[in-house]
């Protein structure tokens, strides 16, 4: 899973195999494309029921796109 400063890649990535914009993803799980926007600029924590419309409509796992990513060990 890759985030990048809090922004939600995955989200990104699977619009883009989809070939789907913000505006269509937002209209196909009832919110604005700004709140879209905001959950992949990191900006915005969604509800566990929009995430599970989210992944629906992207055809994805809610692992796939809102998974946490392993935590690195600080030793070394």
């Amino acid at each position: 899973m890759i985030f990048i400063m809090g922004r939600n890649i995955p989200i990104k990535v699977a619009r883009a195999e989809l070939d789907m914009t913000q505006t269509e993803l937002a209209k196909a799980v009832g919110v604005s494309r700004q709140t879209i926007n905001s959950i992949e600029q990191g900006t915005c924590n969604p509800t566990i029921k929009l995430c599970r419309s989210i992944c629906s409509v992207l055809g994805k796992s809610l692992d796939e796109l809102f998974g946490e990513e392993p935590e690195q060990s600080m030793t070394g």
